[in-house]
């Protein structure tokens, strides 16, 4: 008798989306506890170059096989994925963890939107309603961190247009290459662009043992994360796996209230609110157009 196919152990992916959303903000707070003393330039290094070493063993086949074109893309994902990052690790020099990816989370009501305008993909009217609650509750976790912080605050938003770009871009090319070889690629790319900005540098002191710990570990749960996410699509599909990412967001204000005692206030609390219900509804709503579409006798949405 033979095994089960993997995407009938939906269990087995739900735990590993799980994990993703435990080392995802685990991997924010350290970058947070280092900004204070270790430059961007160096920090984003760190963090592409351990997803490089990491995983071009299991994908290097792969690579080797992807055709120029998806170098070409490629290329451009990593600009992007570089600037999300960027913009990500310079927002929690400012902002609470938890406040930095809510705020960020604007970016799946971003993709609907550009799916709409830019793809010709079908949006229904309560869908877009969903994305007008979902902004509402951004600016809700917005307005207080801009009144503390000023310009800084908007960093995240900047997170999430870079990475809707990114989500966009991956589509053009997630069907021609494995997404193991397209992140140790996004690696590597990234490091043929970051590494010759070394030469602009100041004379930033040598890292000490405590932050070379801590420099090693935001870039091995940087890239575990983006392991446990890429797997947990091979066990579940991706509408199973969607709700469970606004995990993360009670995650964070965890660690945010353990390592660096904030916790958000009442208005920012409401707007987090918002966000995952806006975001929740989204996801179902999406799953109720798919499931009409693939009933023959169904309307359209």
């Amino acid at each position: 008798m033979s095994a089960p196919p993997p995407s009938d152990r939906p269990i087995l992916g739900i735990a590993l989306m799980a994990g993703f959303c435990v080392l995802a903000p685990l991997g924010d707070s350290l970058a947070k506890l280092l900004g204070p003393h270790v430059p961007l330039l160096l920090l984003l290094i760190v963090r592409f170059g351990f997803q490089a070493v990491i995983l071009t063993p299991v994908s290097l086949p792969a690579m080797r096989r992807a055709p120029a074109r998806v170098w070409r893309i490629a290329l451009a994902r990593t600009v992007l994925h570089i600037g999300g990052i960027g913009c990500m690790f310079t927002a929690l020099r400012f902002l609470p963890l938890a406040d930095a990816i809510s705020i960020a989370f604007v970016m799946p009501f971003l993709l609907l939107l550009l799916g709409w305008l830019f793809l010709d993909e079908e949006v229904g009217t309560r869908r877009l309603g969903a994305c007008l609650v979902g902004f509402a509750g951004t600016l809700l976790v917005l307005e207080p961190a801009f009144d503390s912080v000023g310009l800084p605050a908007l960093l995240p938003l900047g997170v999430a247009v870079f990475f809707a770009g990114f989500m966009l871009v991956t589509r053009m090319i997630a069907r021609e290459v494995g997404a193991l070889a397209l992140q140790a690629m996004n690696g590597w790319m990234a490091l043929a662009l970051l590494l010759p900005l070394l030469a602009f540098g100041t004379d930033w002191p040598a890292p000490e043992g405590g932050t070379l710990m801590l420099l090693a570990a935001m870039g091995v749960l940087g890239t575990l994360a983006h392991l446990l996410m890429t797997w947990s699509l091979r066990f579940a599909p991706a509408a199973t796996l969607a709700p469970m990412q606004y995990i993360e967001i009670p995650v964070a204000t965890f660690f945010g209230l353990v390592i660096f005692g904030d916790l958000p206030g009442p208005q920012a609390s409401l707007g987090i609110g918002l966000i995952c219900v806006a975001g929740l509804y989204v996801i179902w709503r999406e799953r109720q157009v798919a499931r009409r579409l693939t009933t023959p006798s169904a309307a359209p949405p």
